[in-house]
């Protein structure tokens, strides 16, 4: 418990989440309030089209938990503290998860509610599991995104590096794939945050393509994640602080 408080502290001592929790919240209620406001009519899937305004920005935020410490070197002064280089990561890692959870599902049902204040006449009641997995579901996306930034940081250690690495594959690389003469599109299937996307929208055109259900989907991406950042953890463990 020493440990994730300790952790807590030193994350909400800058500026820098602060800002990042405002954009991340900000944006996807911000761009669902602009639709809301011009639209004829919503459907509960567009109250969720700025979700991943907010996931970039919480990826950000989690690469920075890590990659600050790194630049300022106050990561080696937290391993002399605490020899355990595990259970000081572990504890980083946990904190960051569970406040992009916490960011993940207040953006996810702020941006609903504002939906349903500025468009009453539309049907976004949330009645079914596939609903609920749709706007719920987007907590626990950002918490293992959260967790695959803190790896990649663990691993490129600076964060101009490691942000570049986050974005561009999520927004870039990821769709190039499919680009891939005759397994591109297959390959694709396969990739993070396809999966990650599947998870929230599954039941939809993509359904039918995708090798692995909704739940399996958002399985195989904790999988990825957590892959990563064990990857990262050995690394830290071999290599000087």
């Amino acid at each position: 418990m020493t440990l994730l408080a300790v952790e807590r502290m030193k994350l909400f001592s800058t500026r820098s989440p602060w800002w990042c929790m405002f954009l991340a919240l900000a944006l996807p209620i911000g761009f669902t309030s602009s639709i809301a406001a011009v639209s004829d009519g919503m459907s509960l899937s567009t109250t969720q089209f700025g979700y991943q305004f907010g996931l970039m920005v919480t990826l950000v935020l989690a690469a920075l938990a890590i990659t600050t410490e790194y630049r300022f070197g106050t990561i080696r002064a937290t391993f002399q503290a605490v020899p355990n280089r595990t259970a000081v990561l572990l504890a980083k890692t946990a904190v960051v998860a569970v406040l992009a959870l916490i960011i993940g599902e207040i953006g996810a049902f702020g941006s609903w509610a504002i939906s349903t204040v500025l468009q009453p006449s539309s049907d976004l009641a949330i009645t079914t599991a596939e609903q609920w997995r749709e706007i719920a579901g987007v907590g626990p996306v950002f918490a293992f995104s959260a967790v695959l930034a803190v790896g990649v940081g663990m691993l490129v250690r600076q964060t101009a590096g490691a942000v570049t690495i986050l974005l561009l594959w999520s927004l870039l690389v990821e769709s190039l794939i499919a680009l891939v003469p005759e397994a591109g599109q297959d390959i694709q299937q396969w990739m993070p945050f396809v999966m990650a996307d599947h998870f929230l929208k599954g039941g939809g055109s993509m359904a039918v393509d995708m090798p692995l259900g909704p739940w399996g989907a958002l399985a195989y991406f904790a999988a990825v994640t957590v892959g990563v950042w064990l990857i990262g953890l050995v690394v830290t463990h071999r290599r000087d602080a």
